[in-house]
């Protein structure tokens, strides 16, 4: 009896520690953590993950984990697992908020800033033009495999740095760091196109002013920015969807490889910095 307590209770602390690591990414990732997805709906895809996950982090870790005597042990295990899911799940939203970027650049520049609305993604209010970026670019995201990738993403974790072990820390800081420079580079990088002709179109409506001053530029220049929006948009907005591929791929794959997992150690939360390589 004693042993079969001790099994079922490592079982518990496993499960325990791969549902914090996977509950934060189902919590931070995009679409699983889309406010019109109800949390009941959130919470059972997590505990379905973690339930399936289990067995096979016990196998890997070969039932090892660090000692937990009480329960303040065992919550600071689960806040190091926390951070990888977070990783994970941040991550992608951090260069997938470079569409809102794109969309916010757009309606400013157009004129059309005042067409917002409610963002159920990111809780606020955002334009609608970036909207239709983010769906555009998360369905191409998803078609293309993007969430098998952060599924197998979320696996290979389990496999460098099992739970309970310990990760490098700071790798993981410097790669946010890095995310937050490349969602930005993204974002402008989306509207250039936008930008250049709606830039053209100001200067070409300047000279037009100043050669026939008796046009109203505000109400024609308001009225071209508007159908050069559109057919600009429409043109574009494959090309910028397609584009965001490549790097969202990326972004699961250098997350999961600045994850350095150290021995296994009988200690309270074994975080450790990066000592190279």
């Amino acid at each position: 009896m004693a042993g079969l307590e001790n099994q079922l209770t490592e079982l518990g602390v496993m499960f325990t520690l791969v549902l914090a690591r996977v509950g934060a990414m189902v919590g931070t990732a995009p679409l699983l953590s889309d406010g019109s997805l109800p949390r009941r709906v959130k919470a059972l895809i997590a505990v379905a993950i973690a339930a399936v996950i289990t067995p096979m982090a016990m196998a890997h870790s070969g039932g090892e984990l660090p000692s937990i005597d009480t329960l303040l042990v065992l919550g600071a295990l689960a806040g190091s697992e926390i951070i990888i899911g977070l990783a994970l799940g941040l991550g992608l939203t951090i260069v997938i908020a470079g569409v809102q970027l794109t969309g916010q650049v757009v309606g400013q520049m157009s004129g059309m800033a005042l067409a917002e609305g409610s963002d159920p993604v990111f809780g606020d209010t955002a334009s609608v033009f970036g909207q239709v970026y983010y769906l555009v670019t998360m369905a191409v995201f998803v078609a293309a495999g993007g969430m098998n990738h952060l599924v197998g993403g979320l696996l290979d974790t389990f496999q460098i740095a099992p739970p309970g072990s310990g990760y490098a820390l700071d790798a993981l800081i410097e790669g946010f760091i890095g995310l937050l420079g490349l969602g930005f580079e993204m974002g402008v990088r989306a509207a250039a196109p936008l930008m250049l002709a709606l830039f053209v179109a100001t200067l070409v409506l300047g000279l037009v002013s100043r050669t026939l001053p008796q046009i109203n530029t505000m109400v024609v220049g308001f009225g071209i920015n508007a159908m050069l929006l559109l057919g600009v948009m429409s043109a574009s907005l494959g090309a910028v969807a397609y584009a965001y591929q490549a790097p969202l791929s990326s972004v699961i794959d250098s997350i999961v490889l600045s994850i350095d997992a150290p021995p296994i150690e009988d200690s309270l939360l074994n975080v450790t910095p990066a000592t190279g390589g």
